[in-house]
């Protein structure tokens, strides 16, 4: 079985693009990221009331969803490597390209860990799920000192806001380079993840015929 899916996601790598699967993770998570950044600032400024609680629970919600696909996502490049484009040259970019890559999966796994650490030390009595369909348990802190607890929820959130603002930093850096791989350079990055660019560029090339053909039915 494993063996077919990668025969099907070398069908997509050959021409220098990610599967489908690959597309899907990477848009899917880019989204919820934006999304939770976003709500993330809103809740924060929401004053102190049941609002605020559905807010933070909604905000654990999606921090755990993106968790589970980032590893899921993470497996899925180990059991299926993307393909080899011009982002892979030899030479500081690219160096710099997989530094910045390896940073995101940092922050993208460490933000819903450091939440999961505080609402396990603090905010024990809010029940945790993965997008609200699934059941997450807490992490087993239950039996240690009230001190204590609170000192791991300190430290949690630090680390917490130390990977927004790292967040806030990458996502830039890495929209800029996809954008001077694309205008600048004139590679194949971004294409190669772009959902639907594949029969697009089938579509175009086959412009021509199909104008020939009209105008042959059209003489007829």
């Amino acid at each position: 079985m494993l063996e077919r899916v990668r025969r099907w996601a070398r069908g997509h790598t050959r021409e220098r693009r990610y599967s489908p699967v690959g597309v899907a993770f990477h848009w899917t998570v880019a989204g919820l990221i934006l999304f939770q950044l976003w709500w993330g600032w809103r809740t924060g400024r929401l004053p102190v009331g049941y609002d605020k609680l559905e807010a933070y629970e909604l905000h654990s919600q999606v921090g755990l969803l993106i968790f589970v696909l980032t590893l899921a996502r993470m497996t899925w490049r180990i059991l299926i490597p993307g393909p080899r484009n011009d982002a892979d040259k030899p030479g500081w970019q690219s160096t710099a390209a997989h530094l910045t890559h390896v940073t995101l999966y940092v922050c993208l796994l460490g933000l819903p860990l450091s939440g999961w650490a505080m609402l396990s030390a603090t905010a024990r009595e809010q029940g945790l799920s993965v997008a609200g369909v699934a059941p997450w348990p807490l992490l087993p802190l239950a039996g240690l000192s009230e001190p204590h607890r609170w000192a791991i929820e300190a430290w949690a959130e630090q680390v917490h806001m130390v990977l927004i603002v790292g967040l806030l930093l990458l996502i830039p850096m890495h929209v800029g380079a996809t954008v001077k791989h694309e205008f600048v350079d004139r590679d194949d990055v971004l294409r190669g993840m772009l959902p639907g660019v594949r029969r697009l560029e089938r579509f175009v090339a086959a412009g021509p015929r199909r104008i020939r053909q009209a105008f042959a039915s059209v003489r007829r």
